[in-house]
């Protein structure tokens, strides 16, 4: 069989706040749900609120391209304020590791997120990535979107 073939994801934002803030808002599993798309229909089945740190795990329900899927994502780092990454266990990509990482500089704190993920089925599975791949820069711009007005109270800089 041969093996996924990875991608890499990458988005970034700045806010004018305090990097502890802008990580308490990242760290806190409910706010996930507000960043997402609705259509989506993304809903956290843990038990809030949940104790983040390292091995953590979070089990979600999601539905993309109008099938459900359940998720399970691990926390393999946890390094406040700086660092922390979730990857899944179970879901609907081969695998998938997300990093965010957070700096700050003249008060205002940039998250830069890195997701490398492998879509399943190889080699078959490649013939999606198009589809998946712009499906996830919707959802990550979507994201930004809904980070500002909750966080910046701005519109997102234009790109």
């Amino acid at each position: 069989m041969e093996k996924p073939k990875p991608h890499i994801l990458h988005a970034c934002i700045t806010l004018p706040l305090p990097m502890a803030e802008v990580f308490s808002f990242f760290a806190a599993p409910g706010n996930l749900e507000r960043i997402t798309p609705p259509e989506l229909n993304f809903r956290i089945l843990t038990p809030l609120p949940i104790d983040i740190k390292q091995g953590t795990l979070i089990d979600y329900r999601l539905r993309l391209f109008g099938i459900a899927f359940d998720w399970r994502t691990e926390i393999t780092c946890w390094q406040p304020p700086h660092r922390f990454v979730d990857e899944q266990l179970r879901g609907p990509y081969h695998s998938w590791v997300h990093t965010h990482n957070f700096s700050e500089r003249d008060g205002q704190t940039t998250m830069e997120d890195e997701v490398r993920y492998q879509l399943p089925f190889a080699p078959f599975g490649e013939l999606g990535y198009p589809l998946v791949s712009g499906q996830l820069q919707r959802i990550f711009s979507y994201r930004k979107q809904m980070i500002c007005k909750i966080l910046g109270n701005q519109q997102p800089p234009s790109v």
